[in-house]
């Protein structure tokens, strides 16, 4: 029992349930446009948001701790890192160029080049950023990479997407408040849990209204947005500051996962585009 509980501690805390929430995200994309799903683009996004997730949350650290949790942290890294080099040499220069400007987002997230202070450091835009990159990777980078070119719907999806990600990661800001420094100003700091969750909700409203402004819109696709809109509302609504250990972690991070399974099967089975 203690060694599956250690191994799930790894799978959580190394960041490769992040990745597979990730790559969720660039399959919904993939199925929404009708785009190959490529396995050379899905395995440089996995092992990337590995590596960038990791430096991200432990490079202040890692290095200083010698235990057996870092030591398997510190394998998983190494291998993600030569996974994800072999990887993109089977990528075009452009997708890595795309790739390179968000991955140079998370850098400057964690670390300090300012004064000292990284861009998690200045006051409000911790959760923006996340957003941003996420939006960006799992959107315009399979977009690019299909070879399509971005269109007034594509960036509509995109904003879409960071929205979406953005009201993801709420219950993470919510749980954080017991930890974030005041200065970062984080949602809920500045207006409150409560408050933080209507302005979430008044978000995801919207997003499922930018529907109406996609000459084609899919009905499987828009089934599954409504459907994974009530199960990220239900979350939102019992987030707080004192959560069980893996409810944002591991909860709310599968949500991405479910939202691809629903889709997937509406598409595949259903058929009610």
């Amino acid at each position: 029992m203690k060694t599956l509980s250690f191994l799930f501690n790894i799978y959580i805390n190394s960041s490769i349930h992040v990745a597979f929430a990730v790559c969720s995200l660039v399959g919904i994309t993939c199925l929404e446009y009708d785009i190959n799903i490529a396995i050379n683009l899905l395995g440089f996004v996995f092992f990337g948001t590995i590596v960038g997730y990791n430096f991200v949350k432990y490079a202040s650290v890692i290095i200083k701790r010698g235990n057996e949790f870092y030591f398997s942290l510190k394998i998983i890294q190494l291998l993600s890192v030569i996974a994800m080099l072999y990887f993109s040499f089977q990528l075009s220069w452009t997708v890595l160029a795309f790739f390179g400007s968000f991955a140079m987002l998370t850098f400057l997230y964690a670390i300090p080049l300012l004064k000292n202070k990284n861009l998690r450091n200045f006051t409000g835009i911790k959760i923006t950023i996340v957003a941003f990159v996420w939006a960006g990777v799992t959107v315009l980078i399979p977009i690019v990479n299909e070879g399509v070119l971005l269109d007034t719907v594509i960036y509509l999806t995109f904003f879409q997407r960071f929205l979406l990600v953005f009201v993801l990661t709420l219950p993470f800001e919510i749980r954080d408040l017991q930890y974030d420094d005041s200065t970062l100003e984080t949602l809920p700091q500045r207006v409150g849990v409560k408050k933080t969750k209507i302005i979430g909700i008044v978000i995801l409203v919207l997003v499922v209204l930018m529907e109406l402004f996609d000459d084609s819109i899919k009905l499987n696709y828009l089934v599954s947005l409504w459907i994974i809109m009530i199960v990220i509302l239900i979350f939102l609504l019992n987030s707080k500051k004192k959560q069980s250990k893996y409810f944002s972690s591991f909860w709310v991070e599968s949500i991405p996962m479910l939202w691809f399974v629903i889709f997937l099967f509406l598409k595949t089975y259903l058929d009610i585009s």
